[in-house]
């Protein structure tokens, strides 16, 4: 067997299993999950209606590099969202089943395991990042979040000796679990140390439809744009449409970027047999050439979070995020208590599930800036997410 397998730690979800175990739960209560981002918003009928009036592609071999007409709906979507004057649908595109996947594999492709090389990861982090690291032969470090900047991740915390054996970087903008969106002067950072030290960034950007205020979150493909940065050197964006379009059973996203990484990573791909189902492409054009789905989905999110997120504030330290699912809390204001005990007394006591920051950090610098925080995935229907708000204000005022 592989020997670096030993190195991946438990899963978070493995580890909330463990602490969950022996619990039961108050029978009172019906259970509520703020486990796990998965979408709970109905699937749009224009993308249901494309699966089926396209079945006939399933008895079709897909090419890896998907069709020219997904590639260039793709394309003109990115046109349209992030206000590009080109994307070459043929070189800067590459269609994935849903951006996990290619998260992971990006990083088997570029790390050259020989030059004991690094990969920086945001902390906390999705754990795809560090899995990825870990299996292409490389060390992961990280660069913890910061609160007093929204929580974006400090990268001048990376020892300045670490940066030359960088050799992959991966942002997540809008942020899991933060909801952090960087900015302009933050991508300008991320390019400078790239142009230095020659590394790739991989910029995570499945959350970006969904944000609350009037202007969407800044991408990496715009801000390259925007700092005259032409062809994209050393960026890759990651994109899917299992949260903009409550497809997460579809697995369907793209890689857009510089394309000389992007014929490289094709190559990968060509043997590493990751091609989309012709099926799963006809309805993704349909989902990429639609808005009105869309903003319909993210209206239903502020929402939601505008009402939720004020009854936690009484009791919870919290605030409405940048963009994204998450609300990201601190649970220790009204008593000394960690995430853990917080997420499984909450459990037996009430039936909601949280998942401790804990568990999606590591300790860096001294300290896992997961700690004493639970994430909550606002996923579920309103009603449901007020009931979980509830009883969290209720159990929070009666700790001890």
């Amino acid at each position: 067997m592989n020997p670096l397998l030993d190195k991946l730690q438990p899963y978070p979800f493995a580890k909330l299993k463990q602490l969950f175990a022996g619990v039961t739960p108050n029978p009172a209560f019906p259970p509520i999950s703020l486990g796990i981002g998965e979408p709970k918003h109905p699937t749009p009928a224009l993308i249901k209606e494309a699966l089926a009036q396209n079945l006939d592609g399933l008895a079709v071999y897909p090419a890896t590099n998907g069709s020219d007409a997904l590639r260039s709906a793709i394309a003109n979507w990115l046109m349209r969202r992030y206000d590009l004057p080109a994307v070459d649908p043929a070189r800067q595109v590459l269609p994935v089943n849903g951006s996990r996947e290619a998260l992971f594999a990006l990083a088997q492709a570029v790390i050259d395991p020989k030059a004991d090389a690094l990969v920086v990861c945001p902390n906390p982090f999705y754990q795809i990042y560090e899995g990825a690291a870990l299996l292409a032969g490389a060390t992961p470090v990280f660069a913890n979040s910061n609160p007093a900047r929204n929580f974006a991740p400090d990268f001048k915390s990376i020892p300045a000796d670490a940066w030359p054996r960088v050799q992959l970087l991966y942002i997540c903008s809008p942020g899991n679990p933060t909801g952090a969106v960087l900015s302009l002067e933050d991508w300008k950072e991320l390019f400078d140390l790239s142009d230095r030290y020659g590394f790739v960034i991989a910029a995570d950007e499945c959350y970006s439809e969904i944000y609350f205020g009037d202007t969407p979150p800044l991408g990496g493909l715009e801000a390259a744009h925007r700092l005259g940065r032409d062809g994209f050197p050393r960026l890759i964006a990651f994109s899917s449409l299992s949260k903009r379009s409550n497809v997460p059973g579809m697995r369907s996203g793209f890689v857009a970027g510089d394309a000389k990484i992007i014929e490289r990573f094709l190559l990968y791909r060509t043997y590493h047999g990751g091609a989309m189902s012709p099926t799963v492409q006809a309805a993704s054009i349909a989902a990429w050439n639609d808005e009105t789905h869309v903003i319909e989905n993210r209206a239903q999110y502020i929402a939601k979070f505008n009402a939720v997120t004020p009854l936690l504030q009484e009791v919870l330290d919290v605030a409405l995020p940048d963009a994204g699912f998450y609300l990201w809390a601190r649970v220790d204001r009204l008593a000394d208590i960690d995430d853990t005990e917080f997420a499984r007394r909450l459990y037996a006591e009430t039936g909601v599930t949280v998942l401790p920051g804990s568990y999606l950090a590591r300790q860096a610098q001294g300290i896992n800036p997961g700690a004493r925080r639970i994430r909550m995935a606002l996923v579920a229907q309103t009603e449901e997410c007020l009931e979980a708000a509830r009883r969290i204000v209720e159990f929070t005022r009666n700790l001890k």
